[in-house]
């Protein structure tokens, strides 16, 4: 036996939607993202605001899964994905159920950042994405023991990838991404011309 060994990990889970059609799905979902966007004037102004160059129905319309049929269709595909990830949790859900409770888009053109933050009050959060032009920017995660590392010295930076304090899962059109929702990410800025859109969630457990 080694005499050291790695414990309490961070589990990150990242897997494609669906095994067939989501080329067209994607196409649907993309339509209707940017239908959303030109309907939604209150987003538009909220994103003005607290979203600098981009837009996101976050302070609008946070529940598309309830709003739109196609969002709820992609809410019944990310279902399973949530409940293969609380497996490999070992997480005892105690009869009660994980569910989605809050669904919004994000349409970043050049320029546009998402800085580090969590999802308070959810247990799981995530992003799947719908069109990541070439060069997009991934989703970056940061070590959640960062804060409590005093006065260690910082760590290499070329070392072992599982040790680093950032790590950064580069975004796929047709991929989902789940974390702990108390986990700090951030989008870095989109550097090309191009729009990346994703739509972003919650899950809750009852």
């Amino acid at each position: 036996m080694t005499a050291v060994r790695g414990w309490f990990p961070t589990l990150i889970y990242n897997e494609r939607l669906q095994a067939r059609g989501l080329r067209a799905f994607n196409a649907e979902l993309l339509d209707e993202c940017r239908r959303i966007r030109d309907f939604d004037a209150a987003g538009r102004a909220w994103s003005a605001r607290s979203y600098p160059l981009g837009y996101t129905s976050y302070g609008s319309l946070d529940r598309l899964q309830r709003f739109s049929s196609t969002f709820d269709a992609l809410r019944q595909r990310i279902d399973p994905h949530v409940a293969a990830y609380a497996r490999e949790l070992n997480w005892d859900l105690r009869g009660g159920r994980l569910t989605m409770t809050d669904c919004w888009l994000n349409i970043m053109p050049r320029g546009c950042s998402h800085g580090f933050h969590v999802h308070p009050h959810a247990v799981i959060s995530g992003t799947y994405y719908v069109h990541v032009p070439r060069g997009g920017p991934g989703l970056k995660f940061e070590d959640p023991r960062l804060t409590k590392m005093m006065a260690a010295p910082a760590r290499r930076a070329r070392g072992r990838v599982d040790l680093r304090a950032h790590i950064e899962y580069r975004a796929r059109a047709g991929e989902l991404i789940l974390f702990e929702s108390w986990l700090r990410h951030e989008v870095p800025a989109n550097p090309v011309d191009e729009e990346r859109v994703s739509i972003s969630f919650n899950y809750h457990w009852s």
